[in-house]
This record gives structure tokens, C-alpha cells and sequence, in this order.
């Protein structure tokens, strides 16, 4: 096949049988009409390569993003996706699951694997079910996987009648599919095949399996970690961190989830429409006041060794303003009288804002905090004088004056925020004096075995919903900031994950029933062929496989549940934890 390169700056006259694709530096390559976008990409100048030392995965083309067996049918503009992105990411996240699934089902048939959790160090950690997971057995699979690599297999996808694809996963017992299809309106699916195998995937696939060098199996926990590059350095498989706290919230989940009878979204969306939902909300809730009295009972048992500061971190919209009024509240059923310090407070005044390296706000620095004075203030409190404290108005982008606060005997200062467990917040405070807690949306209920839903994208759906509530930000708004806002999570919390005295899994089984409602009309109005659309129609494409409960369902959501944060109607929004350290009482 052969290709022509063409400065952009010369019109030619182009053969019907021909397209052409343009990239952004202008270069104009054309092709037979129907060619793919791989042959393209890759045969054509070899542009990957010329772009950047990252592996190509997909593309993106008019505004969509494309697989790279995408065949061009028109003229378009495309940019290459590689592993380096978030959505290059994905997809080769995505295609090793496709790998690894199939490698099991040649080995041992009827054999089933699940991908339960994501691992911070990058990974999936999974499970083989009625095999004994050995040393042995994982290195029999990661083989397996490799031979399939190696041989190149094509990755194809075809749309299937929806009742093939009920009869196919009902032949090979896969449950958790049949439920999912159970709300399936449409007439077909999009099935994928590797080697004779075809399976239900969300989301794009790479071409083929060459395209899948980079990973790795580790026995952990009694079952295995596929771990897979980080978009940071995609060339390099880093080490595995021990996670021994993280690993406990995995199997305390899973217990509840047990509890709940509820694994995954087709068993959500059953409990919706046979109209059990209210009692899913209330054991919900239930577990997890009892997660929060168990830590407010941690740290009252260290209140007597001399524990006066309570530091909360957590990523963006993980939950931690509810969580820090919950605490305080169990705190006093328990004696101690909290004050609650917000670090949002204590922005610096906007046009001080440091910006990063597009020149955008970097709202997630912790340099973006007024760092002098808010050290200044909590010695102040922890002394025992009259502070003054600031009032940060989000929509001046103003730090403003705000109560006068004194703390009594048997006061504990509660502060929560991004920074929270960040070494260089309180260098100060004696370590003996802190008790940390680390707040997240740990877990998720997953598509079903093989398709998860990234807990990242659930916070970006809480944040979405309450920017439009709150802040009057436009869900294309949000998505926007959502990079500078990652990059801040990983460089000042995830690191210091580990080193919490305890973890509150802010995650609720039902929540997605109640957001898809409120961020679906949001998501719609993201203009199309825009990178912000690509994101949008990701996410509403896995939130069309959740039932939305309605408007009187929500209603039973209750008033101090921590997703009343995102979604409105908290009774805890003007509950301020320390108003007897107010210098203006009795």
C-alpha cells in the first residue's frame, strides 16, 4: 500500500476512491478509500514514532475517538492516542482483561476469572474461581497470555442480536452478563472476538494482541495482581507497594456487598426495578455509620495519650466535608468536643493561584494554599487563643473574614481537605498528637466480572453533579479541570495513602442509581466533536447500563448521607462541628 505525504499549504485534487486524514502538524496522508486508521498511523510516516517513544493505541478523529481497525471512509483530522493517555490507558487496560480472560477459558474451561479492584501502583487485582490460585497456576496463565501475545491474534468486534448474546452467556453460566442484559432495549451489541472466544467488553480494543507488551502477573492476597504500565512512564512496570490497609477495605466491601446481595450493576439495577431499593439504602447507610462510630471510637481511645488533631485527606470529591461533620458528631456522642478547621478555607486569593504547566489554575497545589497563616491559626486554637478565621468565596475568588474562634477543654481539632495526610501541611504538630484518616471512594460496583467502573470516574460524577449545583460550572467545566485535578492526587495523596491510622471507604453501592439522573442531563450538554465530548460519552455510555431510581426514591436517600453532598439536601450543609468555640458564646 502506498502512501503520499503532502504539505498541508498545497490543494490537490483527490480521486473518489481516495481519502485522506491530516494530522495536527498538517501533514496530509491518503490512502484507498476504507483504509484503517492502524495502516495509516503506522505505516504511514511512521508518525507514532515520530510523535513520542509511547505505544500507539487509538486515535482520534473529527472530534471521536476511534479504534485504530477504525476503517476511513471520509476526509478527517486525527490525532494519535497512545499509552501515555488517560484513554489510551483504558483501552489497553481494557484488552489485557480480553487477554487474560480467554487465556484462562483455553485453560481451563468453565473456569472463571473476576477482576475485582484496582491497585494505586497500577493493577487489576483479580481472583480465579474454583482453581486453587498457586505459584503455579499463575505462571501456567501468564505463559498462556504470552504465547497469545506473541502469536499476534486479531482483535475483531461485531454486533450481535441481544438475545444470541443472552443465550451465548447463559450456555457459558455467566450470570452477571444475563442480569446486565436483562435492561438491554436495543437490538444488538457490540461483541468482541480474540481467537474463538467472543465476549461483552465496554469500550474500545486494541487491534491486536502485539499491541500488548507491557505487563505482568503477581500471586497476592490469594489471588493475582495484573499489573499494567502506568500512562507516566508506559515503558516501565514499577514495583508493587505492600497494601496491607487498602487490601482490608477490599475484603470488608466484599463482605457487605455479600450482605447487600448486591455484586454487581445487574444486581443493582434488580433490587431498583423489584423495588427493594429502600432497604438498600438503609443498610447502606447503616454500614456505614458504623465504619465512622468505629473511627471516632480509635480516636477517643487516643485522646488521653495527648491526640488533638484529626487530619483528614482524601482525593476530589471523595466525601471528606460529610465524613469530618459525621465524625464530629460521633465524637461528641463520645465526649470530645470537635472543632472542624476546612482547608478550602484557606485559599489563597485567586489571581495568587499557581498555575501549572498549560498556564490553567492549579486549584489542587498545595501551594494554591495560604500555607503561613493556616499554620499560624491551627497553633493559635491548639493554644487556646481567639482566632480569626477566613471565609474563601468561591465565586469572588476572595478570602474573606470570617468567625472568631476560641477552643475550651476537651475541644480536638478536625481538619479536612485534599492535603490532609501531606507531610509539609503541619511539619510542626508532634506526630504522637495526629491521628490521620484517609477518606475515598475505594471501591465501586463493577459492570459485571471482566468490566469495571473506575472509582475515579465516580468522583468525577459527584464533582460534576455538585460544581453544577454548587459552583454554577458546566459539566464541560469540570471535565476540563479534571487532569490538573488528578495530577494533584497523585503527587500529594496517594503517596501518603498508607501511612492513615485509618481508611473510610466513602463508596455506597446505590449511588450511581441516584447520580445517573442528575449528571445525564448535565453530560448532554457537552458540545460534540470537543475533547471534553469524548469524556462525556464515556461516561454516559456506562451510566446507560444503571437504572435510575426516581424521584421518590431519592427522596429515601437520607439527609445525612454523605452523597447528599453532591446530589443536595444534606441537613449537615450549615452544621458547623465547634460552635461552642465560638467566641461570641455564652
Amino acid at each position: 500500500m502506498k502512501f503520499v505525504m503532502k504539505p498541508a499549504t498545497i490543494v490537490m485534487s483527490k480521486p473518489r476512491e481516495e481519502v485522506r486524514i491530516t494530522l495536527e502538524d498538517g501533514t496530509i496522508l491518503s490512502g484507498p478509500y476504507g483504509t484503517t486508521l492502524e495502516v495509516f498511523l503506522t505505516e504511514g510516516c511512521e508518525i507514532a514514532k515520530r510523535d513520542t517513544d509511547s505505544p500507539l493505541i487509538a486515535a482520534i478523529g473529527n472530534g471521536k475517538l476511534l479504534e485504530l481497525s477504525h476503517q476511513v471512509i471520509t476526509d478527517m483530522q486525527v490525532r494519535p492516542v497512545t499509552l501515555a493517555s488517560s484513554d489510551g490507558g483504558r483501552i489497553y487496560r481494557r484488552s489485557l482483561v480480553l487477554l487474560m480472560v480467554t487465556a484462562v477459558d483455553e485453560l481451563w474451561p468453565g473456569t472463571k476469572v473476576s477482576v475485582n479492584y484496582a491497585i494505586p501502583d497500577g493493577g487489576y487485582y483479580c481472583e480465579l474461581n474454583q482453581l486453587p490460585e498457586t505459584e503455579e497456576y499463575i505462571q501456567m496463565l501468564e505463559a498462556h497470555m504470552r504465547e497469545i501475545v506473541n502469536a499476534d491474534e486479531k482483535i475483531t468486534k461485531r454486533a450481535v442480536n441481544i438475545d444470541d448474546a443472552r443465550e451465548l452467556f447463559k450456555t457459558r453460566h455467566e450470570l452477571d452478563k444475563v442480569r446486565l442484559l436483562q435492561i438491554r432495549h436495543q437490538d444488538t451489541i457490540t461483541m468482541y472476538r480474540l481467537r474463538e472466544r467472543d465476549d461483552y467488553y465496554y469500550g474500545y480494543m486494541v487491534p491486536s494482541t502485539a499491541y500488548l507488551q507491557t505487563w505482568r502477573l503477581i500471586p497476592a492476597n490469594g489471588g493475582f495482581i495484573l499489573q499494567y504500565p502506568r500512562k507516566e512512564n508506559p515503558e516501565v512496570m514499577r514495583p508493587i507497594t505492600t497494601l496491607s490497609k487498602l487490601i482490608t477495605v477490599f475484603r470488608q466491601t466484599d463482605q457487605w456487598l455479600d450482605r447487600l446481595g448486591v455484586e454487581d450493576i445487574g444486581r443493582l439495577n434488580q433490587v431498583v426495578t423489584q423495588n427493594r431499593v429502600q432497604e438498600l439504602i438503609l443498610v447502606a447507610e447503616a454500614l456505614h455509620e458504623q465504619n465512622v462510630a468505629s473511627i471516632a471510637a480509635q480516636i477517643v481511645s487516643r485522646y488521653d495519650s495527648g491526640t488533638r488533631l484529626v487530619l483528614i485527606a482524601g482525593p476530589s470529591s471523595s466525601g471528606k466535608t460529610t465524613f469530618a461533620k459525621r465524625l464530629a458528631i460521633q465524637l461528641l456522642a463520645h465526649g470530645l468536643h470537635p472543632f472542624t478547621l476546612e482547608l478550602d478555607n484557606y485559599f489563597v486569593d485567586r489571581e495568587r493561584t499557581p498555575r501549572d504547566e498549560n498556564g490553567d489554575y492549579d486549584f489542587e497545589s498545595i501551594h494554591a494554599l495560604d500555607l503561613p497563616k493556616f499554620n499560624e491559626h491551627l497553633i493559635g486554637l491548639m493554644d487556646g487563643e481567639p482566632v480569626q478565621l477566613p471565609r474563601f468565596n468561591f465565586i469572588t475568588g476572595k478570602s474573606e473574614e470570617g468567625q472568631t474562634v476560641q477552643l475550651n477543654d476537651r475541644q480536638i481539632i478536625i481538619v479536612e481537605g485534599i492535603h490532609g495526610l501531606n507531610p509539609n501541611l503541619v511539619p510542626a504538630v508532634p506526630a504522637e498528637r495526629i491521628f490521620r484518616v484517609y477518606v475515598s471512594a475505594l471501591t465501586q460496583l463493577n459492570i459485571d466480572l471482566h468490566n469495571r467502573v473506575s472509582t475515579t470516574d465516580v468522583r468525577l460524577l459527584r464533582r460534576i453533579v455538585r460544581d453544577a449545583r454548587r459552583r454554577g460550572y458546566s459539566a464541560t467545566d469540570t471535565i476540563q479541570r479534571w487532569p490538573s485535578v488528578r495530577r494533584g492526587e497523585k503527587a500529594n495523596i496517594f503517596p501518603y495513602q498508607e501511612n492513615a491510622d485509618a481508611m473510610f471507604n466513602s463508596a455506597l453501592p446505590y449511588e450511581l442509581t441516584a447520580l445517573r439522573s442528575l449528571a445525564e442531563p448535565l453530560l448532554l450538554q457537552v458540545e460534540p466533536r470537543t475533547r471534553p465530548h469524548i469524556e462525556a460519552n464515556r461516561l454516559l455510555s456506562f451510566l446507560r447500563w444503571v437504572t435510575p431510581i426516581t424521584l421518590d426514591q431519592m427522596s429515601l436517600i437520607p439527609d445525612t448521607s454523605l452523597l447528599r453532598e453532591f446530589i443536595g439536601g444534606s441537613i449537615l450543609d450549615d452544621y458547623h462541628p465547634g460552635a461552642r468555640a465560638m467566641i461570641d458564646q455564652d
